[in-house]
């Protein structure tokens, strides 16, 4: 067990859920199996992905799902402007700050430490960290990938929504006993995914994300989560009187 699920079962916390075991036992995996995924799986997990909050019922997204033939062609045609003509491409957005103030920057440089490191590659080694960025464009493998969009039309607070829409797709995918990746990388050959896939000029493309079953089982997580302290503030709670902490408890004990 991982130390994040670990501090989910210290003492004083609130029984865990089903949920909870999803929500924590989710990974980016980036490494997945030939196992096929059936349309229909893929289907009710966007079914139930599309129950995501959204403000005023917008719901922004839109996603190309892709698999087989049409998604070889796709993979085909990324690799190729990777291998040849990367430098040519740029995403029509900016995921990370060009200058990352701490905690932030601390955190996305122990994650390649952490990440090159579990594959053996060193941070200097162009070569071969290009070799692994590679393995974006094929899906990792797996033999369903999406491509997520939304209209360029609307504004921040949209993004929001996609943001959740995107993280139901991956605990759907979870709860059919499946693994993920979303991958924000897609979004640099915007140009090649438009053509491929007929995208309209109002449509921004966002992510991608592969789907399928991990090659391995998981070892456990690899990249650690801030402690809640880091990231919670609570304020209120003190005021709670016994009788209310009482019910609380015996709430969470009818409800585990």
């Amino acid at each position: 067990m991982s130390a994040p699920e670990e501090a989910m079962t210290a003492a004083g916390a609130a029984a865990r859920s089903p949920m909870d075991e999803i929500i924590a036992g989710r990974f980016a995996c980036r490494d997945f199996s030939d196992a096929p995924v059936g349309r229909g799986t893929i289907e009710q997990i966007l079914r139930v992905a599309r129950f995501a909050p959204s403000g005023a019922n917008i719901q922004p997204w839109h996603g190309y799902v892709l698999a087989g033939a049409a998604k070889d062609r796709v993979s085909a045609a990324l690799r190729e402007a990777h291998d040849t003509a990367r430098d040519a491409h740029v995403s029509e957005y900016s995921y990370y700050a060009s200058d990352l103030p701490e905690p932030y920057l601390q955190r996305r440089q122990e994650f390649g430490r952490l990440f090159y490191g579990s594959l053996g590659i060193a941070q200097t080694d162009l070569q071969a960290r290009s070799g692994q960025t590679a393995k974006n464009y094929v899906f990792f493998g797996a033999p369903v990938g999406l491509i997520i969009t939304i209209d360029r039309r609307l504004q921040v607070g949209s993004w929001l929504d996609l943001g959740m829409f995107v993280q139901n797709v991956l605990l759907a995918a979870a709860g059919h006993g499946l693994q993920s990746c979303p991958q924000e990388t897609f979004s640099k050959y915007h140009r090649i995914l438009r053509s491929l896939l007929s995208i309209p000029p109002e449509q921004m493309v966002v992510c991608g994300i592969s789907i399928g079953r991990a090659r391995e089982a998981t070892r456990g997580r690899l990249m650690p989560r801030a402690d809640l302290a880091e990231f919670a503030s609570f304020a209120g709670f003190e005021e709670q009187s016994e009788t209310q902490m009482e019910r609380t408890r015996l709430w969470e004990a009818e409800t585990s």
